[in-house]
């Protein structure tokens, strides 16, 4: 499945320490023109756990229009410092799009993140 930027998936996600994988929501932060061309993308994880707000975490809160659209289930933090390369073909699904004010948020946590 070719993806968008902003589109938010499912994924397998693996573990940092290579004992298992867990299926969790993932955004598509890689660029169009790459996601087109090769069958890699690159993915920010999503998580369930709110407490740990940085600089480099981006809160979703299902009670706002932005939240809502993303088709998450429940409040959720986007970890733009978690980022895998993941193969298109495997993505379970998408779920929703991340609205543009939350991708800028995104972009930003990702520059702070990198150190770009």
């Amino acid at each position: 499945m070719r993806v968008a930027r902003g589109q938010i998936v499912l994924v397998d996600f693996p573990f940092s320490d290579g004992t298992g994988s867990k299926v969790r929501p993932a955004v598509v932060v890689q660029s169009d023109s790459l996601n087109q061309r090769i069958d890699d993308t690159i993915l920010a994880s999503i998580s369930r756990s709110t407490h740990r707000a940085s600089a480099t975490q981006i809160l979703v809160d299902l009670a706002t229009a932005d939240g809502q659209a993303t088709g998450l289930r429940q409040n959720s933090m986007i970890q733009c410092e978690n980022l895998l390369t993941y193969d298109q073909n495997l993505i379970v699904t998408a779920i929703g799009q991340l609205p543009a004010t939350l991708m800028t948020r995104v972009e930003a946590a990702l520059r702070i993140a990198l150190e770009i």
